[in-house]
């Protein structure tokens, strides 16, 4: 089972993000995704995480395009990928203002592609590239452009469609959030954040089949039960059917966590 471990960063401190790093290593995860939102700059926590560990995989889950260069994006790209070979995947993703999601992203794969770094090059193996990609042009996109995808804040149900957009051979990881115990609130208060102030995760789930009602008040219990699962076992039975849905790999976000989280997430993985 491919299980890796999906969190901010944001606000803590370097000795906490090394200590996680550690601890996602040694109770045997596959991997540590870290968004990119108000702390640290993507690459060089990446660098910090992967500098951590001795196997573990690091991936950005997004690395944002709109906040770097194309070239500035390549040239890191490839350093991580020549310092730690195949421990480093790149996950990309963002919103440009004005500008199409689609034709933004292509452009910048475009950029990244054509980036002049005669000095820095590729490295082998080349590091695994996904896109953060919910709705069927990005997935095409994905497909066409990068190794893969990486759904956030989305049910079994889209990894099934997503697998069946990228086809066979793509890379499909995707982000789980999770309540270990019995707290419908904070699962609440995660699904709010996100229905209130996202238009895209909006408009992919009413490509799901939700409705006006889910997405209002902070979402119907039916919408929040699709996307946080809660309790040890709900967790273990998502995670399954993620991947039975086709997905290689589930990182999974516990939402509320304490010092003993991740441990008691390995023990429940099979």
């Amino acid at each position: 089972m491919s299980v890796g471990i999906w969190r901010f960063f944001d606000g803590a401190p370097i000795t906490e993000l090394r200590e996680t790093a550690a601890e996602v290593e040694e109770l045997g995860f596959d991997a540590i995704w870290f968004g990119e939102y108000a702390g640290r700059e993507a690459f060089t926590q990446a660098a910090l995480l992967l500098a951590a560990t001795a196997k573990l995989t690091v991936a950005t889950g997004v690395a944002r395009f709109d906040q770097r260069s194309p070239l500035a994006a390549e040239s890191a790209v490839r350093a991580l990928g020549e310092a730690y070979p195949g421990r480093f995947i790149a996950g990309l993703g963002g919103h440009r203002p004005g500008a199409r999601p689609l034709t933004a992203l292509r452009d910048y794969l475009d950029g990244m592609a054509a980036a002049d770094l005669p000095g820095l090059p590729q490295p082998s193996p080349r590091p695994r590239r996904v896109l953060a990609a919910l709705g069927p042009n990005l997935l095409d996109l994905a497909a066409e452009r990068a190794d893969g995808a990486h759904p956030y804040f989305v049910p079994p149900e889209h990894t099934a469609m997503a697998r069946e957009r990228l086809g066979p051979g793509k890379y499909l990881a995707v982000e789980q959030a999770v309540v270990l115990d019995a707290a419908p609130e904070t699962a609440r208060e995660h699904v709010d954040l996100y229905v209130r102030q996202a238009p895209h995760h909006q408009a992919n789930l009413r490509r799901l089949g939700f409705t006006d009602d889910d997405l209002a008040d902070g979402g119907s219990d039916r919408l929040v039960d699709a996307i946080v699962a809660t309790g040890e076992q709900a967790a273990a039975d998502r995670i399954q059917a993620h991947l039975d849905a086709g997905a290689d790999h589930v990182c999974v976000q516990i939402l509320a966590r304490t010092a003993k989280s991740y441990r008691r997430l390995a023990d429940l993985l099979p």
